[in-house]
């Protein structure tokens, strides 16, 4: 379905019970809404009704030029924007990756409409910034945000040779034909540069502004991720006040919600069925 909001035409996969207990799901970079596909099937049987967001430059009514445009706060503000015009009062919210931060700023600013937060690979920017400043591992783990954050020249390493480069960060997705399905949407034009814009508007200040957050969270990490390192995973605890629980999948690399959807799945309903209506 389309949603229209903020000047905006947003791409949402909506499936599940009509009636069921909202779901709103916010992916990550580089990928869309269908890194949900294998994820959604469990929360549809559990009764859950889900809506699976293509955010700010991904879909392609959503692309404003201006990088400024891809800040932080413009993201969470999407996020809320659309549960409006979906008609969704207080929601579960599952982000990954880049989705996570949307979903971390979003549980933070606006605890009211969150019933509870899944968040998957990246922890609270608050713990990112500390692993950042004491932890030399994840230092090197992030250097590929420098590449990211110059504009034409990421885009052309990415892209070159068939998107060898993309393809081969995406590799762990899955087989050739998973990996294509990504990667084939960020070779649409201004795609990958709207996609790329949310690294070049990010600023430590926006970071920083990131509350803790006192709804009932869960954060799901893998200790193969090769972005996110364990100080960081750790460091998560510090920044959320409610209820809390850490979920370490052994062996599963960064992309978890397409290597390891079970059990992803699994702690999100543990999540959600745990939770009781305020």
């Amino acid at each position: 379905m389309l949603v229209d909001t903020r000047g905006l035409t947003f791409e949402v996969r909506a499936g599940g019970p009509g009636d069921g207990d909202p779901v709103l799901l916010l992916h990550g970079f580089p990928q869309h809404s269908g890194e949900w596909d294998a994820v959604t099937p469990a929360l549809h049987a559990a009764g859950l009704r889900t809506y699976a967001l293509d955010q700010r430059g991904y879909s392609p009514g959503a692309r404003p030029a201006d990088v400024g445009a891809y800040r932080i706060p413009e993201l969470v503000a999407d996020a809320a924007a659309v549960l409006d015009a979906l008609g969704v009062s207080r929601a579960h919210l599952v982000g990954h990756d880049w989705g996570a931060i949307v979903a971390w700023g979003l549980a933070a600013a606006h605890p009211e409409r969150v019933r509870t937060l899944t968040a998957v690979s990246v922890p609270h920017p608050a713990a990112m910034g500390h692993a950042l400043a004491t932890d030399p591992r994840q230092k090197v783990k992030s250097a590929y945000i420098t590449l990211f954050r110059k504009p034409g020249t990421a885009e052309k390493v990415l892209l070159a040779l068939n998107a060898t480069a993309l393809r081969r960060l995406l590799s762990g997705v899955g087989d050739a034909g998973a990996v294509a399905r990504y990667a084939e949407r960020m070779r649409e034009p201004e795609a990958l540069t709207a996609a790329l814009n949310w690294y070049r508007a990010m600023t430590g200040a926006d970071m920083k502004a990131v509350a803790p957050v006192g709804v009932p969270t869960t954060f799901v990490w893998s200790d193969k991720d090769v972005a996110i390192g364990r100080t960081a995973a750790q460091a998560c605890a510090a920044h959320v006040t409610g209820d809390y629980r850490f979920v370490t999948l052994s062996g599963v690399s960064h992309w978890i919600p397409d290597e390891a959807p079970g059990p992803l799945a699994e702690a999100i309903l543990a999540r959600c069925a745990e939770t009781e209506e305020a």
